[in-house]
């Protein structure tokens, strides 16, 4: 009877161990489960933020990306350009010295023209050609401006080739200087005339001489210079056109 009051009392402590031991057991296994949900709380918080901040750069990378890209095609576009516009000035510089030199040789054959033409308007074109070269001659005034005043000049040139007029001048005849009127027809002929129509004449091209002629030709010649002067109607008359020498 005393052995088993023994057992019995032996068993009580030990039992009430072992549930202490649990006990203690079971709440550090909570404690723990409650840290492990706090922490994979907080992971899954970092993670959701991380995973906004990931999404958040790739959407600014590719953002970024088509800019870098449409800046880089900016960029060629550019560069094509200011290739084109450098190849561009180049040619205009090559084209705008070429034209220079152009400019110059179409001036010389006109001063030579000039010089082989008939005699006529002699300071008038003189003056004209220049005032010319030396327009040419300025870094001021643009090629396409030189182009123009060159071209004026050479239609003011061929514009001869088609008209008649009568203006006075001194010529010489016989190393003697006369004043005299002088008709112009075209290219074709120039015919002369004293004022008090005492003498007449025209210009020998194959001498290069001021030549007069027979007094028979007085007439046709004030004629034609009153048709010329619009003083008279247009009508037919006879000149020594093409004649060398009276």
């Amino acid at each position: 009877m005393i052995f088993k009051t023994f057992l019995i009392f032996l068993f009580v402590p030990c039992f009430l161990l072992a549930q202490g031991d649990l006990q203690e057991s079971v709440s550090g296994t909570i404690e723990i489960q409650k840290q492990t949900q706090e922490s994979s709380e907080v992971w899954s918080a970092e993670k959701s933020a991380l995973d906004a901040r990931y999404r958040s750069a790739k959407s600014d990378v590719e953002y970024l990306t088509k800019r870098r890209n449409l800046a880089l095609q900016r960029r060629d576009a550019m560069q094509d350009r200011a290739d084109e516009l450098t190849r561009r000035l180049a040619e205009s510089k090559r084209l705008r010295e070429s034209l220079v030199d152009t400019l110059g040789v179409l001036l010389t054959k006109l001063d030579s023209a000039v010089a082989a033409d008939l005699p006529f308007l002699e300071q008038e074109r003189s003056i004209r050609l220049e005032s010319l070269s030396q327009e040419l001659a300025r870094p001021d005034f643009t090629s396409a401006e030189k182009l123009r005043r060159l071209l004026e000049a050479f239609q003011v040139e061929a514009g001869y080739g088609s008209t008649v007029e009568v203006y006075p001048t001194k010529i010489k005849i016989d190393e003697q200087e006369i004043s005299v009127d002088v008709l112009r027809i075209g290219r074709l002929s120039l015919f002369w005339m004293t004022p008090d129509q005492s003498m007449c004449g025209d210009y020998n091209v194959a001498s290069g001489n001021w030549e007069v002629l027979e007094s028979k030709f007085s007439r046709p010649i004030s004629r034609a210079m009153e048709m010329a002067t619009r003083m008279r109607p247009v009508e037919l008359i006879n000149l020594p056109l093409g004649k060398v020498g009276s």
